[in-house]
């Protein structure tokens, strides 16, 4: 999300499943979807079917997706960046790369301040003795009279984007990069032949990534890199192209659209922080400054968006004249992600929580500290369907005494997503309407409900008096039952109104910054309007044969099927491929997908396609909106095998999360000499289907994946048990030896990768060890996302 959003201007999958089949190179990095997306996936196999597409996959594991690839290279957990940056410098030393478009489409022409540069694992402006980067000033654009970024568009100044990326680069070839990442050089010479080979007009390549990417400690670089990658090969707005991020259930995607994300508000909006003590403090903050003159810089309308926001929740106690109840919104000092909740548990700093369909006592990392966080709270409450980790951590978790846990634990039974009706977003942001399938049993009652009821009981004690209770006696609640209102309800909210008519509203074009128009989440906008519910519609027409089916659901933004979809027409707006055009002028207007810019804006007016940043351009070099550096850079896992090759004196992220109580513990490689991943299964998805009997059958025991060499060393037998241990703590599994995980040769010696699955507890079924038993309690820099894919373990016989 934060990688994508940096790169390209919104933090959503560019494209959608059903675009895959316009591909000819699929590259597949951080992911498995043909066990985890295996919906998505089988527009994978019709690409190769149709058009002889190219699947390439790069994992750690081979996996199922590896088993259908036409081609499969296996990587050392964590080091993506270094595969990444070899593609690069390949791409640009060979001149493999679609050039008309990077020099016009991305920010390669854009010149850098002088002083800018990077050495011994730091870019300039760190101070040691800050442990920081204060002094950011040369991450930034050489401006003119004008304010606008500075371009050579040979692209031979020194300091140009383009330049400065390729010095980046420079380091990363084939020979270290094969020391550091496992892969022989080999290897990496035939990936660079499929994945480069799409850096031309005529052809296209689409990059698929998951959790595999996300969950490290410098995850959202991985995945800048990779977005990197794909507009230095044209690839970005693309029919058969982008970046797709395949999300981890059916409404991830709703999910952060929706600010489930703490460092959000809904669209993407930022959370005030501390010191933006006005509307306009804020905005000097979070309105993008304009780069280019043809840049659309679309976020300059943010104003718009917040207050249309603030109307929406607060109505007519939302004025001008309180600078419409800003100050009702939380202002942060401090960061509130899942790391930081549960250190703040952990320490003893935190009352309470309430966990809503989500379990941490499973799904966190360390996951010993994290029931450790739960003993510390005093109440507890957990929204599920099911019994939990969680709910039951006071009794039984290994060696629990619930005489010795003070927490109260509050267990409401609610719905399970076929209980309900609403909407999902899928990885493709396309919005479908569902409707309930069985009703709830017992007293289980849906999350709505639950919220309504804990609101109404809070603006009644609130009502007797309280200290600043205006944000929730002012909270806009006309719902025809204000104690359950239906989500048909809460979705026109969310799309919006005109107040002046009452009407919906069937575009953000049409928001406002004067307090006359509403929207709950402004990119939603255009999802239920006038005309009804667009997420609930079920046409299968598709005029442009081009699998957009625009009157099959919505998808955000506007309906539009492909992001940033100017970049795939020429400066003259005719497709790079005619046989895939993803729009495209016919002399009078765009025709073809929903035009991500003005539709009415002829090619002869020169508008940039990535409308939403302030370039109007896909940008390499991402200033100071990353804590750890304007390019990406390989670092080493916190917990690593190996020193760094690049820089051996830095060889983690220096801005990765850590935490200076007990839970900071990290092992070395005398101790865990064995780098350990972890990964979903098909047969139990993820937790609720332990409470599934033919799930559970199919996939009963807790195991892990062992390669034969480890297991011949250390005298185990496939079925037989194991002991798993990491600094955090220990579990018992199944080993299940195996040929899928290959033993790689790293900086001249033998490096083992296990694989440890995620899905099982103390509670359900059948249980066995929990696999975040071993995972360390470190962050993305950026993100703040756990660390979960590459840390350190020991194997033993049992």
């Amino acid at each position: 999300m934060v990688s994508l959003a940096t790169t390209f201007g919104r933090g959503a999958m560019t494209n959608h499943w059903r675009d895959l089949e316009h591909a000819d190179v699929m590259f597949i990095v951080g992911a498995n979807p043909a066990e985890n997306h295996p919906c998505g996936f089988r527009w994978a196999l019709v690409a190769r079917e149709k058009r002889g597409t190219k699947i390439v996959h790069v994992d750690p594991r081979f996996t199922r997706t590896s088993a259908v690839a036409d081609y499969y290279m296996p990587i050392r957990a964590g080091t993506d960046i270094a595969m990444l940056g070899f593609l690069i410098k390949t791409a640009i030393e060979k001149n493999l790369y679609h050039e008309e478009y990077v020099k016009h489409y991305t920010s390669a022409p854009l010149l850098v301040k002088d002083g800018f540069g990077f050495k011994d694992g730091y870019f300039t402006g760190w101070s040691a003795s800050a442990n920081d980067y204060t002094d950011k000033s040369t991450w930034a654009y050489q401006l003119d009279s004008s304010g606008y970024a500075k371009q050579d568009p040979t692209l031979q100044d020194p300091q140009s984007v383009f330049q400065l990326m390729k010095q980046h680069y420079s380091r990363y070839d084939v020979d270290t990069v094969s020391k550091i990442t496992g892969a022989t050089a080999e290897q990496l010479q035939k990936l660079a032949d499929i994945v480069l080979s799409t850096g031309r007009p005529d052809k296209v390549g689409c990059a698929l990534y998951a959790v595999g990417y996300t969950h490290h400690s410098k995850g959202v670089q991985m995945i800048r890199t990779l977005a990197m990658l794909q507009l230095l090969l044209g690839n970005v707005g693309r029919p058969g192209g982008g970046v797709d991020a395949e999300r981890g259930h059916a409404n991830i995607q709703g999910n952060t659209d929706n600010a489930i994300s703490w460092e959000l508000l809904p669209g993407y909006l930022r959370i005030p922080l501390a010191g933006q003590e006005t509307l306009a403090d804020h905005f000097s903050v979070n309105v993008p400054k304009k780069f280019d003159p043809k840049s659309i810089n679309y976020l300059s309308n943010y104003p718009k968006f917040l207050i249309s926001l603030l109307k929406a929740w607060w109505g007519n106690a939302a004025q001008k004249s309180n600078d419409f109840a800003y100050s009702y919104l939380p202002k942060p000092g401090a960061p509130s992600s899942w790391l930081d909740i549960f250190n703040a548990a952990y320490t003893g700093k935190l009352q309470g929580l309430i966990m809503n369909g989500m379990s941490p006592a499973n799904i966190g990392p360390n996951s010993n500290a994290v029931i450790k966080a739960l003993g510390n709270l005093k109440w507890l409450v957990v929204m599920d369907p099911f019994e939990t980790a969680t709910s039951q951590f006071w009794k039984d978790a290994p060696g629990a005494d619930p005489a010795k846990v003070q927490t109260e634990v509050f267990l409401l039974p609610t719905t399970h997503w076929l209980e309900k009706d609403g909407a999902f977003t899928n990885s493709g942001r396309w919005a479908q309407w569902k409707d309930k399938a069985l009703g709830a049993p017992g007293d289980a009652k849906d999350d709505a409900w639950v919220f309504t009821q804990l609101y109404q009981r809070l603006k009644a004690a609130y009502q007797k008096g309280g200290t600043f209770s205006d944000p929730i006696l002012n909270l806009t609640w006309d719902y025809l039952d204000p104690y359950y209102p239906s989500l048909t309800e809460i979705s026109k909210e969310i799309n919006g109104k005109d107040l002046t008519t009452g009407k919906q509203l069937a575009s953000f074009a049409l928001l406002k910054d004067d307090g006359t128009t509403s929207s709950g989440d402004w990119i939603y906008c255009g999802s239920f309007t006038e005309d009804g519910n667009q997420m609930a519609r079920r046409k299968t027409t598709d005029p442009t044969r081009m699998g957009f089916y625009p009157e099959w659901a919505w998808s955000w933004p506007l309906n539009r099927r492909v992001l940033y979809n100017r970049a795939s027409a020429d400066l003259q707006g005719q497709p790079w491929d005619p046989t895939r055009p993803g729009i495209l002028w016919n002399g009078k207007q765009w025709v073809g997908d929903v035009p991500d810019f003005p539709p009415t804006s002829p090619p002869s007016d020169g508008i940039k396609p990535f409308i939403m940043l302030g370039e109007g351009v896909g940008r390499f070099f991402s200033l100071g909106l990353l804590v750890d550096g304007p390019f990406p850079e390989h670092y080493e896992p916190v917990e690593s095998p190996t020193p760094n090759l690049l820089h051996p004196n830095v060889s983690a992220d220096p801005k990765a999360v850590r935490f200076p109580s007990v839970q900071d513990k990290f092992g070395t490689p005398d101790q865990f000499p064995y780098v350990a991943t972890t990964y979903r299964v098909t047969e139990h998805e993820h937790y609720v289907t332990m409470n599934v009997p033919y799930l559970v059958e199919a996939m009963p025991d807790m195991f892990v994946e062992i390669p034969v060499e480890l297991a011949q060393e250390k005298g185990i037998v496939n079925g037989g048990r194991v002991k798993v241990r990491s600094l955090r703590g220990e579990i018992e599994a199944v080993a299940v030896v195996t040929k899928r995980m290959k033993p790689l040769q790293v900086n001249g010696k033998t490096v083992y990768q296990v694989g440890i699955p995620i899905h099982w507890g103390y509670v359900g079924i059948h249980k066995g060890g929990m696999g975040n038993t071993l995972t360390n309690f470190v962050g993305d820099a950026n993100a703040r996302t756990p660390a979960f894919k590459a840390f350190l373990v020991n194997v033993e016989k049992v």
